[in-house]
């Protein structure tokens, strides 16, 4: 068996701690879990509640539609109204047997949006994820 001379000894010293630090790692990552967090889902009902009232509703969807002047709080206060009733259309046609599947997000669509001559907002049934 060869002797090593003092550098060899050297590089196996710095080889095993290294060995050591790299066994440590894995350790560790083994013991921790990779979960992800999940987002908390909001209710339609309580959405609901805070909306505006159905005459409010309707003079702002006429306000909108006849492209008269709307402060920033009643184009929010409208834009959430309109969110929330397009998530409550596509929550009740989901579960609808009459309904053919994937047919709800573009009924509510049209109902909701389109026929009243309102752009719909860019990613509105992605966000409607987030109601139970």
């Amino acid at each position: 068996m060869p002797t090593m001379t003092k550098a060899g000894e050297k590089w196996a010293k710095a080889a095993a701690k290294d060995m050591k630090k790299r066994t440590k790692k894995n350790k560790i990552k083994k013991t921790k879990k990779n979960t992800k967090k999940r987002k908390p889902k909001y209710s339609l009902k309580n959405a609901k509640k805070q909306i505006i009232s159905k005459t409010k509703y309707k003079e702002l969807i006429k306000k909108r539609q006849h492209h008269k002047k709307l402060s920033l709080k009643q184009r929010k206060q409208l834009d959430e109204a309109l969110f929330v009733n397009y998530c409550s259309c596509i929550k009740s046609l989901k579960y609808d047997q009459k309904v053919k599947d994937y047919l709800e997000y573009p009924v509510c669509m049209s109902s909701i949006y389109k026929k009243r001559g309102l752009k719909p907002p860019k990613g509105v049934t992605i966000k409607c994820g987030k109601y139970k």
